[in-house]
């Protein structure tokens, strides 16, 4: 007993001479895997960067839609804090124009329509706090039903253009698909104009290809790429797609012509370059002839 005693003293004494809110055994730190992992999408169609903030649930044998997210009710659409969606320039998401910012993503699913909603309060957790009259706006969509199962959900842009894209949803057997606008042309052209008008190094080659990819107008884009051409009067890829701007135009012999003069150039052009011209061009002059 006495042994006992003199033990438990000297573990006393010990203990007191620890700092404080110390054990003698401290428990090690633990991080634990987090069940909706967060993640982070930074995406470019034109000159607009999207950037989505947002937490990845998982089907994990649940039913989802109709389950455990319900119908008619609004949803942070992910997990964790409601979805952060950033624009870097003003848009439009289905039609409806967005100014550049940050905003909260939340959902309204149904089994036969999706209200998207862009809500201007932002880092709030779930949607316990949601508030209608924050909403910047409100887009009905259409769900798509899936052939094969989405584990993850999912956030993606794609669908990419200069000019638009898609904001797309992806769970369970669900799709949303939301349709992004930027206003590219117009904020470009006028640069492109002022760019031609100034001193130095004019960007010919381009401005052309803008002007050629939207259906611009060509006899000016048709003007450039031959300035740019007299810069590198051996760069096959110019001289194709001088061939690709009279054919748009409706000067088919101009364009043969053209198409022509790129395979002469890319069969002396050694590797893939020349593989791939001489492919493009003679593709070119068969459905011209």
């Amino acid at each position: 007993m006495k042994h006992i005693l003199i033990a438990a003293a000297l573990i006393a004494a010990t203990a007191s001479f620890l700092p404080s809110g110390v054990s003698a055994q401290s428990a090690p730190a633990l991080e634990f895997p987090q069940p909706s992992p967060a993640a982070a999408l930074k995406q470019r169609f034109g000159l607009t960067d999207v950037e989505v903030e947002y937490s990845r649930p998982g089907v994990k044998g649940r039913k989802i839609f109709g389950g455990l997210v319900p119908y008619g009710e609004v949803w942070r659409t992910g997990a964790n804090t409601a979805t952060k969606v950033t624009f870097s320039t003003d848009v439009k998401l289905g039609g409806q124009p967005v100014p550049a910012g940050s905003y909260a993503l939340v959902t309204i699913p149904g089994a036969t329509e999706w209200t998207v909603i862009l809500s201007k309060v932002t880092g709030e957790w779930g949607t316990y706090a949601y508030d209608a009259k924050n909403d910047l706006l409100r887009v009905k969509v259409k769900p798509v039903v899936l052939a094969e199962p989405v584990e993850t959900f999912t956030i993606d842009v794609g669908d990419l253009r200069d000019v638009s894209a898609s904001l797309i949803l992806s769970w369970e057997k669900t799709r949303v698909s939301v349709k992004l606008e930027n206003d590219l042309v117009a904020k470009l052209v006028p640069q492109i104009e002022a760019a031609m008008k100034a001193e130095g190094k004019k960007p010919y080659f381009q401005a052309a290809m803008f002007f050629y990819q939207h259906d611009l107008d060509l006899k000016r884009a048709l003007g450039w790429i031959d300035e740019a051409i007299k810069e590198k009067p051996d760069a096959v890829w110019m001289v194709y797609r001088r061939g690709l701007i009279l054919e748009k135009s409706g000067d088919k012999a101009g364009a043969l012509a053209a198409a022509n003069q790129a395979l002469e150039l890319a069969r002396k052009a050694e590797g893939s370059l020349g593989a791939e011209y001489t492919r493009l061009s003679e593709a070119m002059i068969a459905r011209l002839k």
